[in-house]
């Protein structure tokens, strides 16, 4: 009778813990989304930038890495490395294109020397307001671009707007193209480098840090850079002249490695994607205010600013032309395709 007893109480033991194994959960990688019966698989995405924290851009990109991670619950996980932490701007786009590191921000100045139809935002004059640029940016013109990145491994996603470029120096005001003749000016690019020599001024290479202590060391006369720029940087310590003339609409691009992207689930893509032209519209509302707010600040730390009139920047333009020539000869036909889409808006 008690062998009998034991064998029913062991049989009852075992289905009870049968059952409490059969109710644990399986372990998984997918995390539930928000608002969503669907999950998203883990990942973790290393994006780079150079730019400082405070730019809008920057702050740009952050809210965008700290969007996508929640709306993801934590399974989307973007590491944020800022301010050239982990890659100089020189080293970025080959970075990204050989895949070591997910995503990263650089200017389009330096995208162009991959993909030389990109240097079309160097070019001077192209878009005399921030609506025309975010037209053009999400229409044909902005395709053709993101079709040419994406034949050389890293696509587009985000065009993030830097802002105009202007002039400060410290000879003269810079009041007609004729004004620049003789004159010292750090560049930005070899566009730009081609309209300053049609302006009679000789371009000068040198990184942003270096602007300041050439200015006050008259190695340069002056330098060319976006309001913001000049404002995080104290110009208005060692220039003295400004001139308003938004010869070149800065874009910033924000590039993901294309086989990176391949691998990504649809869902995730969605995400990325979606919450990147949130962050896209956000940084272009940005970029005009900053302009304005930045170039009335220099004026009140003792710059005197000349705005170009309207009326006269038909001359400004006609005086460049050699830039645009530079840029025909460089970018082939698809810098002539994105020449005559500007063209007809």
């Amino acid at each position: 009778m008690k062998k009998w007893m034991k064998l029913i109480t062991f049989l009852i033991v075992s289905t009870f813990l049968l059952a409490a194994c059969n109710t644990e959960e399986p372990e998984t990688k997918a995390v539930t989304g928000s608002g969503d019966s669907d999950s998203y698989e883990e990942t973790t995405i290393r994006l780079a930038y150079n730019l400082p924290q405070d730019h809008h851009i920057a702050k740009g990109i952050e809210q965008f890495a700290k969007d996508v991670t929640e709306k993801s619950d934590g399974a989307i996980k973007v590491q944020v490395y800022p301010a050239g932490q982990l890659l100089t701007d020189k080293d970025m786009n080959q970075s990204i294109l050989s895949g070591g590191v997910e995503m990263g921000v650089n200017s389009s100045t330096l995208w162009a020397s991959t993909v030389p139809a990109m240097g079309i935002f160097d070019v001077p004059y192209i878009f005399t307001t921030y609506e025309e640029a975010g037209e053009a940016i999400n229409g044909e013109f902005g395709d053709k671009l993101r079709s040419a990145m994406e034949e050389k491994g890293a696509k587009v996603l985000m065009f993030a707007d830097y802002g105009y470029a202007q002039f400060a120096n410290n000879k003269r005001p810079l009041e007609s193209p004729s004004d620049f003749k003789g004159l010292k000016i750090r560049s930005i690019g070899d566009i730009p480098s081609e309209m300053i020599k049609a302006y009679g001024a000789s371009p000068v290479f040198m990184g942003g840090g270096e602007v300041y202590m050439a200015l006050q060391r008259n190695t340069v006369d002056g330098a060319t850079s976006g309001t913001t720029a000049m404002v995080q940087r104290k110009y208005d310590e060692v220039a003295k002249y400004l001139t308003i003339n938004n010869y070149a609409y800065l874009e910033f691009i924000l590039a993901v490695n294309q086989d990176y992207w391949n691998g990504l689930p649809e869902k995730s893509q969605q995400l990325l994607t979606e919450t990147a032209k949130e962050t896209e519209d956000w940084i272009r509302q940005q970029a005009k205010s900053e302009d304005e707010t930045t170039a009335k600040q220099l004026e009140e730390k003792g710059m005197e600013v000349y705005v170009v009139p309207e009326e006269d920047l038909p001359e400004w333009k006609e005086a460049a032309k050699p830039a645009w020539d530079a840029f025909t000869k460089n970018s082939g036909d698809l810098g002539k395709e994105l020449l005559e889409i500007v063209d007809q808006q």
